[in-house]
């Protein structure tokens, strides 16, 4: 099957469309865009120019992929640019901008799950399969890790981290990076364990026994967050989660999120 493009459809004559691309009425591709086979544009999608995009992606009625980004630093004519993995839904209205300055990327794995008026900002970066539910927010140069959920209406500040299997509760406002594993609710709070994402995710009860135990050990009352991530290394250093739980902390330029009860160690 050949590539299908409606004759009320834009594509620039310098964008690379690979075989079986479907482009709907009303959409538009820019100039130097490459999409890979299978990709569909539903009516009135939108990719801007030199966006890279693998293949079967589908881009739902306005969805709107790699357009100027909305930083008063950047004039729009940047060499800068959107990279979008294979398998990712992007549903009505959501948006998708490219990087800021000239190297810059915005950049998405694969098969994640962009619901309707979401919206990503330049220069971020995500992992694979995430989920960011109706109207999420993501400010500039945020980080999702893979296999991370962002719920309806949540906000993200600039620059944050949000870590594998962390879930985000809707309408929640996060200003502080989000560690692995846990569930964040209201302003930037710590409420537990994803224990549901772990268990869907695949990671065996064994390892989500190492986790939770993780966890106690960070948000133990009065212990510094040195002393409680070193007891975490020398106690824990056979899991691999665990371990990549001390890292995303220690890396945590922000600081992380407290913990709604106890509060977050101090260093």
């Amino acid at each position: 099957m050949g590539t299908r493009i409606h004759p009320s459809a834009v594509v620039d004559p310098s964008a690379e469309l690979a075989d079986d691309v479907e482009v709907g009425p009303g959409a538009v591709i820019e100039a130097g865009c490459r999409i890979g086979a299978g990709t569909i544009l539903m009516a009135h999608a939108f990719i801007g120019r030199d966006t890279v995009m693998g293949e079967g992606n589908v881009l739902h009625i306005g969805a709107v992929v790699g357009h100027a980004p909305q930083d008063i630093s950047s004039t729009g004519k940047e060499k800068a640019r959107a990279v979008i993995g294979d398998r990712n839904v992007f549903r009505e209205y959501s948006t998708v901008h490219r990087g800021s300055h000239d190297d810059h990327e915005t950049v998405i794995g694969n098969d994640c799950f962009i619901m309707a008026q979401a919206h990503i900002a330049h220069d971020c970066k995500l992992g694979d399969r995430i989920i960011m539910a109706v109207g999420a927010l993501l400010a500039g140069h945020v980080e999702m890790e893979s296999h991370s959920f962002l719920s309806g209406n949540a906000a993200v500040h600039q620059f944050c981290r949000i870590g594998e299997y962390a879930f985000v509760s809707g309408l929640s406002r996060v200003s502080k990076d989000p560690p692995p594993y846990f569930l964040i609710k209201g302003d930037s709070q710590v409420f537990g364990l994803n224990s549901v994402g772990l268990k869907r995710g695949g990671l065996s009860e064994e390892e989500r026994l190492l986790i939770r135990r993780a966890y106690k050990i960070l948000f133990r009352k009065s212990r510094s967050l040195d002393a409680a991530l070193g007891e975490i290394e020398n106690t824990l250093s056979h899991s691999p989660h665990a371990m990549h739980l001390v890292e995303f902390v220690r890396k945590s330029e922000r600081g992380i999120c407290t913990h709604a009860r106890k509060g977050t160690p101090r260093r």
